[in-house]
């Protein structure tokens, strides 16, 4: 009886240690189940599906290039910059950005149209890129739906899976929430993200503004998924002061996201 309970225990000890793994952003240890290929195995299979959710690209490939570029550059100086991401703007007219499991980072047409810069751009996708890089996303859906809800996407990523459940998880990954340490880190990290890539950190400050008083109007999505700005701006303002005060020639980039991005939606809208 002892013999087998020593090997039961040495199997789940070998099971835990297994799944444990480095968050490289906090540098504290995580029970991680799965490894980050299964991350990508769950991007593959259902970035397609949130794709189609909202509304899928916008039929724009200037402007399509130009979000890659952004993202790219962001993610080059990220924890993970060897790892492969796919930055893509929606048609969907809500305020909103996301990060899916292996990489993909989504932001809509709504969003865009708030704002004015590449900086601002840069700190949105900054942000999401933290997400992908912690592995929030998968942590996230293990807390908020089950860890058989993982299992099975996995399982089921490249193959036929059932309709009802694949278009439930497309919902829930979708409605993500993570905690208020995960939102934290991913603002902290991805300000980091941003200058290290060149562009003023004030940019991410601006879009916290822009999206508090998007919201005083009105509720937005954004805020169905992130904690409100206020406290964050605090901290951000905070982490400038002590460590980016001093920054000299960081990029603003009004011009370009003017000629890359809002000269496009623009042409769009009249032609609707």
């Amino acid at each position: 009886m002892c013999t087998r309970l020593g090997l039961l225990a040495s199997v789940f000890m070998t099971f835990v240690c297994v799944g444990c793994a480095i968050n490289p952003i906090s540098g504290e240890e995580e029970l991680m189940l799965f490894g980050p290929e299964d991350d990508i195995k769950i991007g593959r299979q259902y970035a397609p599906k949130v794709e189609e959710e909202l509304g899928g690209k916008i039929a724009n490939d200037e402007l399509q290039r130009y979000i890659d570029r952004v993202g790219q550059r962001v993610a080059s100086v990220s924890h993970r910059p060897d790892w492969e991401y796919h930055f893509t703007a929606l048609k969907h007219k809500s305020v909103n950005a996301l990060a899916v499991p292996g990489g993909y980072v989504f932001i809509t047409k709504g969003l865009l149209e708030k704002l004015t810069t590449e900086a601002q751009l840069a700190g949105i996708l900054g942000h999401e890129v933290t997400h992908v890089v912690a592995r929030d996303s998968a942590a996230a859906l293990s807390r908020q739906y089950g860890m058989d809800l993982l299992l099975w996407a996995v399982q089921t990523s490249g193959v036929s899976a059932d309709a009802v459940k694949a278009a439930t998880l497309t919902r829930q990954i979708i409605g993500l929430r993570y905690s208020r340490k995960d939102e934290e880190e991913a603002d902290i990290t991805g300000l980091d993200y941003m200058v290290q890539a060149g562009y003023t950190p004030e940019g991410m400050v601006e879009t916290m503004k822009i999206l508090q008083d998007l919201q005083t109007v009105r509720p937005i999505e954004f805020f169905s998924t992130h904690p409100l700005p206020q406290n964050r701006m605090a901290y951000l303002r905070q982490r400038i002061q002590i460590r980016y005060s001093d920054l000299k020639d960081v990029k603003i980039g009004r011009e370009e996201y003017q000629q890359s991005v809002l000269k496009h939606l623009s042409k769009d809208k009249k032609d609707d």
